[in-house]
């Protein structure tokens, strides 16, 4: 099968990004499979970035940008049996055989007869979890798939050290929803300086960071407010290294979506958490906030915490300091449930999905 593969933001090296790109992989091991963008050093960062091997897959013009004319688009999705596009709102009209959409995040459509067109001439919407489905169904009056991302544990034999961490990457002002500290980085640091003054000893934070160029003078200032605490940045590194901090870390902190109106903005809580999930595979119990997606993989008082407070965060966290057994039994249960969301499972799922 002749299969083309979009995604907008190709040049992010988010979890979404990584999601497209191992669909890409998945269904590259017996179809041509090319995707739909202009520069190839963008997909070469993200093979590096997250050890996707992508050597099978083509990368061709990208017809989806604004500058490509509706007549020239339609010709070429012509030549494809299947075309996956991942949506940010929008929806392409194509002359593929079949197409396949994916959204990443709780949507606001326009319910007008053009979008009910649109939305008719797709053959099957799938998410990411459970939370962007319960918007997503409603907005577009499908009834999508959930397809959970995919994650591959990759635990190292390292001695676990006394380390908080926390893996998102650094957007001053996130690009998809327009709000400031999207991953409430900031909130966390405060946070745990405010543990330190409280007394906290012999622990540090490190936040593993994903920087974009032209981000970097914005980065260094947020870098400066952790001067003289135990707090450590690790920039841009690959997910092989990730892995060693992940292995020598006991607890995870996420906090996306923390003092954000999430009825009327629900896109702004975590959509799953694959982060989270990397975690608990490598025995780090997580503390994440009680939203969004991270509420369907940590089963609170269990396998990790969840909190709703910032007095709630620093509560959860202390317990768990003080309390070896509790922090030895949490990790255990952590890694048995990361499992549910690894394996080859990923792969299966995708070809199911469009039915080959």
């Amino acid at each position: 099968m002749k299969i083309g593969i979009y995604d907008p933001y190709l040049d992010d090296l988010g979890g979404g990004e990584k999601y497209m790109m191992s669909i890409a992989k998945c269904l590259a091991k017996d179809n041509d499979v090319s995707i739909f963008w202009n520069n190839r050093r963008d997909l070469d960062n993200l093979s590096n970035r997250f050890a996707i091997a992508l050597s099978n897959v083509s990368l061709v013009s990208n017809i989806f940008s604004p500058k490509t004319n509706i007549i020239k688009r339609l010709l070429e999705t012509r030549k494809y049996d299947v075309i996956i596009f991942l949506s940010d709102g929008s929806i392409p009209l194509v002359l593929a055989k079949k197409l396949f959409i994916h959204i990443q995040q709780p949507l606001k459509t326009e319910k007008n007869i053009l979008t009910k067109l649109k939305v008719s001439r797709v053959d099957r919407v799938f998410c990411n979890s459970y939370y962007s489905k319960s918007y997503i169904d409603k907005q577009m009056g499908v009834a999508s798939t959930v397809l959970y991302p995919p994650i591959k544990i990759n635990s190292k034999n390292k001695i676990k050290q006394d380390i908080i961490l926390h893996v998102g990457r650094f957007r001053p002002k996130d690009s998809a929803t327009g709000i400031s500290d999207y991953k409430k980085q900031s909130v966390m640091v405060n946070t745990f300086k405010e543990m330190i003054k409280s007394g906290l000893k012999d622990w540090k934070f490190i936040l593993a960071v994903s920087i974009r160029k032209g981000e970097e003078g914005i980065f260094e200032k947020f870098r400066s407010t952790a001067i003289g605490y135990p707090i450590e940045f690790l920039v841009n590194k690959t997910n092989d290294e990730l892995w060693d901090v992940y292995s020598m870390a006991k607890i995870y902190w996420h906090a996306t979506g923390f003092g954000e109106d999430l009825i009327k903005h629900p896109e702004y809580a975590e959509h799953f958490g694959i982060s989270t999930v990397e975690a608990m595979g490598a025995g780090v119990v997580p503390v994440v906030v009680n939203a969004g997606g991270q509420k369907e993989i940590v089963e609170n008082g269990k396998n990790g915490f969840l909190w709703d407070t910032l007095s709630d965060l620093t509560a959860k966290t202390i317990s768990l300091i003080n309390n070896d057994r509790l922090m030895k039994k949490m990790s255990n249960e952590a890694v048995i449930r990361s499992r549910y969301f690894s394996g080859d499972r990923f792969c299966k799922e995708v070809m199911n999905i469009i039915e080959i």
